[in-house]
């Protein structure tokens, strides 16, 4: 979510991940405000879409098995992570750890949520689509985000999925340019980039990847990945042929909720419309749900939400079941197993590790109700967090920006 450097925590606080009230949580919803439904819907923009003939449908499968950029096994920079917990994880190419939205001219990329796949149906599974070892990121796109003009400042211009296989043992990996799919006048179908997407977390749920973006979010569907024959930067289609700011593919939204009322904002550790900063999957307590977590940068109280799926359409129901607020400052992402609560956000002060200018993040583990302890130092600006059952193993992703050697990795360890 931020990639400015953070306060360090006070010692100490021992304040619980405590349970929000239960008459709070009751208000909370998710509105429905682009459906996939109906003649009007998605569904028919989508069908308009692949009507053209200007792409080629798409799946999973093809994705993951056919080449594309290849990333580094292993962790290849400094972590912070525990050794005791057995630290593992991979690195992007050069061109993405070092992408900085810094620059004036290019832009470039930043990662933020990370999701192994989830099945949605018969046995509970995770970390594998269709046999191959996935993982899933999203990435935000902006430029020239350091110039003291704020005015000159372009943050969220649009936003992409990586879909990675790391079957070789290097990650490999495809991206996919996250697009709203449209019906013109004449009928024919068009597509555009989605506006303002910042792509806070990602949850990769059956044949579905569910993006946090504030007070919204979206839902991308996985079978019609589509395959675009230009690489050019306009988005969109001309005739039959399609381009996607130099990407090979793209994918449709094709649903949106939000949390808020018509254009109402967001609002961070009280009231009734919390903000999606994260998203992770708990699979506990007999009913799938998503769970976002709230960013609140320099202090505490960022609420912890769960939103359950309905186990027949694998949609959000649109209301929230538990919430919890955390006492970890600046947290960045959240994740269950079940019993144990995971939070990446700042270190308490003499916890965590690092330099001056690249302190390491913490990720620390409580129970509800219970005062949160560091579990691990994290590297530098972690983000979204997600726990594989499979496994026994938090999953986690980091954002930093350094346009020289990078910083970027996505990494795993035990949970103890």
């Amino acid at each position: 979510m931020a990639a400015t450097l953070t306060s360090a925590e006070p010692a100490a606080a021992a304040m619980p991940f405590g349970s929000v009230d239960p008459g709070t949580v009751s208000q909370f919803r998710l509105n429905q405000v682009v459906a996939p439904g109906g003649a009007a819907g998605m569904d028919a923009a989508v069908e308009a879409v692949e009507k053209t003939g200007a792409v080629k449908n798409v799946d999973v499968s093809t994705v993951l098995n056919t080449g594309g950029n290849t990333g580094i096994a292993g962790l290849c920079h400094d972590t912070g992570l525990s050794a005791s917990l057995k630290p593992s994880g991979y690195c992007w190419k050069a061109a993405d750890d070092r992408s900085s939205n810094w620059n004036a001219t290019e832009g470039g990329w930043t990662p933020q949520g990370l999701s192994l796949p989830y099945s949605d149906s018969g046995p509970a599974t995770d970390g594998q689509w269709k046999g191959v070892p996935a993982y899933a990121a999203t990435w935000h796109h902006a430029t020239d985000m350091g110039n003291p003009d704020p005015a000159k400042r372009h943050g969220d211009e649009y936003a992409r999925l990586s879909l990675v296989s790391t079957k070789s043992g290097t990650p490999n990996y495809h991206n996919l340019l996250l697009v709203q799919p449209s019906v013109k006048a004449d009928g024919t179908g068009d597509f555009r980039v989605v506006p303002g997407n910042h792509v806070d977390g990602v949850v990769w749920y059956g044949d579905r990847a569910f993006v946090a973006n504030g007070r919204y979010l979206q839902v991308y569907d996985l079978r019609h990945i589509w395959k675009l024959n230009k690489q050019d930067k306009e988005v969109g289609i001309t005739g039959t042929t399609s381009s996607g700011l130099w990407h090979n593919y793209a994918v449709p939204m094709v649903a949106m909720y939000r949390t808020t009322t018509g254009s109402a904002a967001c609002t961070v550790t009280a009231g009734t419309t919390p903000c999606l900063n994260s998203l992770s999957l708990d699979r506990t307590g007999g009913q799938d749900a998503l769970v976002s977590a709230e960013y609140k940068k320099d202090a505490a109280g960022g609420r912890v939400v769960r939103w359950p799926l309905d186990a027949t359409t694998k949609l959000p129901q649109g209301h929230a079941s538990a919430a919890y607020s955390s006492p970890v400052w600046s947290m960045q992402g959240a994740a269950t197993d079940g019993t144990n609560w995971y939070m990446a956000g700042t270190c308490p002060t003499g916890a965590g590790g690092g330099t001056a200018e690249d302190p390491y993040s913490c990720i620390h583990k409580a129970q509800a109700n219970t005062a949160p302890h560091v579990m691990t130092a994290a590297p530098v600006y972690t983000q979204n967090l997600g726990y594989s059952w499979s496994t026994d193993r938090l999953w986690g992703i980091n954002e930093r920006i350094n346009s020289t050697a990078g910083r970027r990795v996505v990494f795993s360890v035990n949970t103890p």
